[in-house]
């Protein structure tokens, strides 16, 4: 198998992984109330991204992620064919993903249909502009931690997925009770998608891509290593 194809199979399972575990793990505290709480939740997310990092970033670089893979187009980091391939399997891999989960609890359809809508991320309490916000410095914090540990010459590789699934956690553990905390777009695109709960979308698209371009403009400006 080409070096490629590789890498496009790993982007398609990571996040189909991903989303799988983050979603699920809404689903399943939705199903057994109190047994997950924001704490579960948050660990199921940052864990599942480093075992998907761990697993398949070594033949893709473990994007998983819309915006990642947007800045890595942006700094010419990834061709741009590469770059739709990987996003459009991003987003196919977070849409099986939600169907899986739809399968899975056909005997609880209202976990469908109401609240959680699958996983799906909502704003509560706070508008667009706040929304937005925090969706971009939750990413701000995922991509400053790709770079850090896994770009920089400087960095950790060995630690880096941890590094990026724990500023993952720690970001939804404060912002998730307010925007459920995609920080992907793919991540909030999947459960989407096959519940049809479109709520405030845009703010999954607009705040990821800001805050990753913006981490990725500071890093390669001021703190990657130039050698």
């Amino acid at each position: 198998m080409g070096s490629s194809l590789r890498a496009y199979v790993a982007e398609f399972i990571g996040t189909f992984g991903f989303v799988l575990a983050g979603a699920g793990s809404v689903c399943v505290d939705a199903l057994m109330p109190g047994r997950l709480g924001l704490t579960g939740i948050a660990l199921a997310h940052g864990l599942a991204l480093a075992v998907m990092i761990y697993t398949f970033g070594p033949a893709s670089g473990g994007h998983f992620n819309p915006a990642v893979t947007a800045v890595m187009l942006l700094h010419r980091r990834i061709g741009n064919v590469s770059a739709i391939i990987y996003v459009a399997l991003q987003l196919l891999g977070a849409a099986l993903a939600g169907l899986l989960l739809s399968s899975m609890l056909k005997f609880r359809p209202e976990l469908i249909v109401s609240a959680p809508y699958l996983g799906a991320c909502d704003l509560t309490g706070v508008g667009f502009r706040m929304g937005t916000l925090l969706e971009a410095i939750g990413t701000f914090f995922v991509v400053s931690a790709i770079y850090a540990t896994m770009l920089d010459k400087k960095g950790s590789p060995l630690i880096g997925p941890l590094a990026i699934g724990s500023s993952f956690a720690f970001s939804l553990l404060i912002f998730g009770p307010l925007t459920g905390s995609a920080f992907n777009p793919a991540r909030s695109f999947g459960p989407a998608i096959v519940s049809q709960h479109w709520s405030h979308w845009y703010v999954y698209w607009i705040g990821p891509l800001v805050g990753a371009a913006t981490a990725s403009m500071l890093q390669e400006k001021i703190f990657l290593d130039p050698n």
